[in-house]
């Protein structure tokens, strides 16, 4: 049990690091929307986090290296207490303007993606710590991540209509005090060690980052993944930054509904993610990959533009929620299997990054096209493009070697039969 409180310790931090922050994603749009009725602004305020989430967790990855994923993690999950609750402190004191909402965001988007990052960068060293399969970590984790989704989403919709917006986001500044201390606590340094710029051959900063670069570029899988996926999460945010809370409000549903939404995506992704942890192994990743995409993409775009019933919708978007389970604990053992274990840090965080790089723009474009063409031609072109993004793995060459399992070359870096060659090009 001691070799594995590490893992349990990891998993009830992200249990609550999600669930606030998916309280976040429901309280901060619906408090723009509600505020200035405009879905733009809304989009706008999306943007103006998600941009520096990207940002600074793609340029955060060798610090990470560096200075040890554990530290990183609870330094940012503190700093984010204190960001949050300005937001309830503020309305308090009737000094919470749109004007001031936007840095704020910014902030909270800056400091979460480091934080983020480095709870990733702990997972491969959880697993060996506990001698745990890579892929049942990465299975629960992302039942994890699904059951801290539906949490937070079937709880924030009640609580933001209990005591308002920016009262509920004191919640979430709780949620991630209780991450820093799962972790401060019971994640020993020794699972993530940092790495001083001398044991890299006193690489520079920027060297470093160039490394996970070029390593990434070079394995066409990992290239082909990060295209796919940037992709489709353009689409999701557009979805769930703009168009459901637009969705919600024009179609007289409440905040309440709102959650339950997201509950439907989230909660039977908890079952599919537990499947996915118990059978993963066993499973061939790219039909179930492809077919838990096309079950969680266009159907539920959709549903909402033909104006179903509410009972319609959930149960759409509920089967969709199932066969999202499956794709996080596939594509994180993909990609945790294909990286050495000096680089975690550096090309995971970067990978990550960049499969994040379209999202500040979803939420923006959402709202300017609800706003110009109208809610369900904007729904109906979204579902239209997630279709088809879907297709990626048929006809792009790099998706061939997705179920290939890399063997273990000596030294413990992971690649195909051999030492993976960081300053090769990208090969598809």
């Amino acid at each position: 049990m001691s070799s594995r409180r590490p893992f349990i310790a990891l998993a009830i931090a992200e249990t609550f690091s999600i669930s606030g922050t998916r309280l976040s994603q429901i309280a901060i749009p619906w408090l723009v929307l509600t505020t200035t009725g405009s879905a733009t602004w809304t989009g706008v305020v999306g943007f103006a986090e998600i941009l520096p989430y990207v940002v600074v967790k793609a340029l955060g990855g060798p610090i990470v290296d560096r200075v040890g994923a554990k530290r990183v993690a609870v330094t940012a999950d503190s700093v984010s207490v204190l960001v949050v609750g300005l937001i309830p402190v503020l309305h308090w004191l009737g000094a919470l303007h749109l004007a001031v909402l936007l840095p704020i965001a910014a902030v909270m988007g800056a400091v979460r993606g480091p934080s983020d990052g480095a709870k990733g960068a702990l997972i491969p060293g959880v697993a060996a710590f506990g001698g745990l399969p890579l892929e049942r970590v990465t299975g629960v984790e992302g039942a994890i991540e699904r059951l801290g989704s539906t949490v937070g989403a079937a709880a924030a919709g009640g609580v933001v209509a209990l005591v308002g917006a920016p009262q509920a986001l004191a919640v979430n500044a709780v949620t991630f005090a209780i991450a820093a201390i799962c972790i401060g606590r019971f994640v020993p340094r020794s699972v993530s060690p940092a790495r001083p710029a001398a044991e890299d051959g006193a690489a520079s900063y920027v060297q470093q980052l160039h490394e996970g670069w070029r390593f990434l570029r070079a394995d066409a899988v990992l290239v082909g993944i990060t295209v796919m996926i940037s992709m489709t999460n353009f689409l999701d945010q557009a979805w769930s930054a703009v168009l459901v809370p637009v969705w919600a409000e024009s179609g007289g549903h409440s905040v309440g509904e709102v959650g339950l939404v997201f509950a439907a995506l989230s909660g039977p992704s908890i079952l599919g993610a537990v499947v996915a942890a118990s059978m993963a192994q066993r499973l061939p990743r790219l039909p179930v990959y492809l077919i838990a995409f096309l079950a969680v993409g266009l159907p539920r775009f959709l549903v909402m533009a033909v104006d179903s019933p509410l009972w319609l919708v959930l149960v759409v978007i509920g089967i969709g929620g199932f066969g999202s389970g499956f794709l996080n604990p596939i594509l994180s053992a993909v990609i945790f299997e294909r990286i050495p274990e000096p680089l975690i840090g550096r090309v995971s965080a970067l990978n990550t990054s960049l499969c994040w790089s379209l999202i500040p723009f979803g939420g923006l474009v959402g709202g300017v096209l609800a706003t110009s063409v109208g809610l369900r031609a904007t729904l109906i072109a979204a579902g239209v493009c997630y279709f088809l993004v879907t297709l990626m793995p048929l006809v792009r060459k790099s998706f061939r070697e997705f179920s290939t399992r890399p063997t273990v070359a000596p030294g413990g870096v992971a690649g195909l039969g051999v030492v993976a060659d960081p300053a090769k090009e990208a090969v598809g």
